[in-house]
């Protein structure tokens, strides 16, 4: 895919994505931006950490394409995975952001690098570096399936996955629904109402 097409799907944002994907692709709700206006876009590269160990994320930063967003399992254990060191080598490496069930911190270098963060909560406890579970491999996240370069789509509204085969109608599906409500934002302005725009007339007789 391209950045452009990246940056449409930042664009048409997460519930969007959700809606025109079709699928059951929305992970936990508890997994959320730890900064105020983070969005992200891109393939994913997936890592499963031991609970409590980050030393399988350190070795994902060498092996991670740029343009990647991280999607770090940990068994839903919130420590001090992710902080700004790391950060500071992703952004020098091209890494789009980071996705993590479990927890991080240093959060205000995070927001002002800028770096998207997307966490189930945020901690001082430090982890260790002792073992790895698997990197780029197929893996269980936030109730969901997750693979090496499928599509993540994550702002404030949630975090979506997209299987790779499926990226290709679900955008396309996307950007009509997004022009469509465009549109519908033009009527809306001008004095329209939504039971108009969505054929929900008969209900005003029955109110």
């Amino acid at each position: 895919m391209s950045q452009d097409l990246y940056q449409a799907a930042i664009e048409y944002g997460s519930s969007t994505i959700y809606e025109a994907s079709g699928l059951d692709s929305a992970v936990d709700r508890a997994i959320h931006a730890v900064w105020q206006g983070a969005a992200v876009a891109g393939p994913a590269y997936t890592v499963h950490c031991a609970p409590g160990d980050n030393l399988a994320i350190h070795i994902a930063m060498e092996k991670a394409p740029a343009g990647s967003v991280l999607v770090v399992a940990t068994n839903d254990h919130v420590a001090g995975y992710w902080g700004e060191v790391l950060t500071c080598m992703a952004q020098a490496r091209g890494l789009a952001g980071l996705i993590i069930d479990g927890g991080v911190r240093d959060i205000a270098a995070l927001r002002r690098r800028q770096f998207p963060v997307f966490s189930r909560g945020i901690t001082v406890k430090g982890t260790i570096k002792d073992s790895v579970f698997s990197v780029g491999q197929e893996m269980a996240f936030g109730g969901i399936r997750v693979s090496t370069g499928d599509l993540v789509v994550a702002d404030e509204d949630g975090v979506v996955f997209i299987p790779q085969a499926a990226i290709e109608a679900t955008l396309d599906s996307a950007k009509q629904r997004f022009e469509k409500e465009a549109a519908w934002m033009q009527q809306l302005e001008a004095g329209k109402s939504t039971l108009e725009l969505m054929n929900l007339i008969e209900w005003r007789k029955q109110a």
